[in-house]
């Protein structure tokens, strides 16, 4: 049954690797130090929005045999709205990833820096830091042995270990579970932390699984009857995912100091409490999510371009590696050096805000054409619920542009 079970994993784990980042770490981090237990009802609709818009992008990639950026690219029948939404979608997700690699390397560094020390090698004015390389080296034999069983296998473990460490940490904790689910299933709002609810809600609805879902599905599945292993792959790896995240939140709530910015400072703040092993399960997680994401971005980038300017998304092909090899290569370079890509990550954080609603629009409205989906295309209760979060991603991504420009 065990092996019967495994057997049918799909890219499922790999997207909640995908939206387990560093980024996902330090703002559940925040969320937990600042306000406790009582923002946990904003992962539970963020997991719920991830559940509902993932398997359509899951049944999508099965039924059509092709990528999100690819039936886009083919739909659109207007040349000038295609070619906008091509630079839109280009932009936003390979260049926004190149940004958002620097900070995956760098929170999977942090981690590792927790248990082994600092590693950062002096060259004269330069500095240069040797866990950074490592970490886009292991990355990079991993995508360019180019087998997707293989991938997958690596980062189910990475994953497995990521959520071991952070529940872990989580039960060392001791929380009240009373309190746990007050927080949960009793939604608070706040001035104070109106913005930290849109970052955790937008920290995990992330626009480029929707194309890595849709393109790694088709690798491991070929017929419409494996649609319920997909869509049971989907919830299950996607509910594991957001129980990861609270268990992050449940862990930093112990935290009675508010001079936490990071994870790392969260594994410090745990160790008078708890000793050295929260510390470490809390630095492992770190280390696994970091590099998950850093493997996870650039192969998503990879067929965002391959679809969108009709290459074959072959993860062998030439062209294929050399946009992967891209974005790792400036993340490593920008998180050896300790650069800050600030007005880089800013443009990224513009795009996404956009872009999120502009791609549950698409999807929505590619999730109702029988000519790609035939009897497979949704539901009016999909529908529902689709249009109910795509009026949430226009509102997240209204906030967050105001917000990159200061005026909230």
């Amino acid at each position: 049954m065990i092996q019967n079970w495994f057997k049918n994993i799909g890219p499922g784990p790999l997207i909640a690797a995908a939206f387990i980042g560093p980024g996902t770490v330090t703002v559940c981090t925040l969320a937990g130090v600042n306000f406790g237990f009582s923002l946990l009802w904003a992962m539970l609709l963020s997991i719920v929005a991830t559940v509902i818009l993932q398997e359509m992008s899951a049944r999508l990639g099965i039924v059509s045999q092709k990528g999100l950026s690819e039936v886009i690219r083919t739909e659109i029948s207007n040349p000038l709205f295609r070619t906008l939404a091509i630079i839109l979608i280009l932009s936003a997700i390979v260049i926004g990833n190149a940004a958002y690699e620097a900070g995956n390397i760098s929170g999977s560094v942090l981690g590792l820096e927790t248990i082994l020390g600092n590693s950062t090698l002096e060259f004269g004015a330069l500095k240069l830091n040797v866990l950074s390389i490592l970490i886009g080296v292991i990355a990079f034999v991993l995508l360019f042995i180019g087998n997707y069983k293989v991938l997958e296998k690596a980062l189910i473990s990475l994953v497995i270990i990521m959520s071991l460490a952070f529940l872990i940490t989580a039960i060392l904790t001791k929380p009240d579970l009373s309190e746990v689910f007050k927080g949960l299933f009793t939604p608070e709002f706040s001035n104070e932390s109106i913005l930290t609810v849109i970052a955790l809600v937008g920290t995990t609805v992330v626009p480029y699984n929707l194309f890595l879902h849709a393109s790694l599905v088709k690798e491991k599945w070929k017929s419409k009857t494996d649609l319920k292993f997909a869509i049971k792959d989907t919830i299950i790896a996607v509910v594991l995912g957001g129980v990861v995240s609270m268990c992050i939140i449940i862990s930093a709530a112990a935290i009675k100091t508010t001079e936490v910015n990071n994870a790392a400072d969260l594994a410090k703040g745990l160790e008078p409490l708890f000793g050295n092993y929260a510390s470490y399960f809390l630095s492992l997680g770190l280390f696994a999510a970091g590099i998950t994401s850093a493997i996870t971005a650039p192969l998503a980038a990879a067929y965002v371009a391959s679809g969108c300017l009709g290459w074959r998304s072959d993860m062998r092909s030439k062209r294929f590696r050399l946009v992967w090899i891209f974005i790792l290569g400036l993340g490593v370079v920008f998180s050896s050096v300790g650069f800050k890509s600030i007005e880089i990550i800013k443009f990224a954080q513009v795009a996404n805000g956009l872009l999120l609603p502009v791609i549950a629009g698409f999807l929505l409205w590619i999730m109702n054409k029988s000519a790609i989906l035939g009897k497979y295309k949704n539901s009016l209760i999909q529908n529902v619920l689709g249009f109910i979060i795509f009026g949430i991603a226009i509102f997240l991504g209204v906030k967050s542009i105001l917000k990159v420009f200061n005026l909230l």
